[in-house]
């Protein structure tokens, strides 16, 4: 099994819709096959601590079969299209692939 979690940042000075807009294509993410699951969060009201960081917007996770499942993920048309329309809405994105 491969877990797949990204964090996302969005440029501050995003209008209310282009912040829909965004949860909104991230959200499709959710439909392309080849992840056995997907969960789409918000920083967790979880106390402060150190090693707790809040500050990001936006979290998706996403648990594959294997490395091939994630590879089509990553080449999906759904994925291209979100990365084509997403990118010019955050000032960082944080990728984290573990096995």
């Amino acid at each position: 099994m491969l877990v797949h979690t990204v964090l996302f940042w969005l440029k501050p000075d995003l209008t209310n819709g282009q912040r829909t807009e965004f949860a909104t294509a991230l959200k499709a993410l959710g439909d392309i096959p080849h992840h056995r699951s997907f969960h789409l969060g918000t920083p967790a009201g979880v106390a402060d601590r150190p090693v707790v960081d809040k500050t990001f917007d936006y979290s998706i996770t996403c648990l594959f079969e294997n490395l091939a499942a994630h590879n089509a993920y990553q080449v999906h048309p759904l994925h291209v299209a979100f990365l084509e329309q997403g990118k010019p809405k955050w000032i960082r994105s944080q990728v984290y692939d573990a096995d």
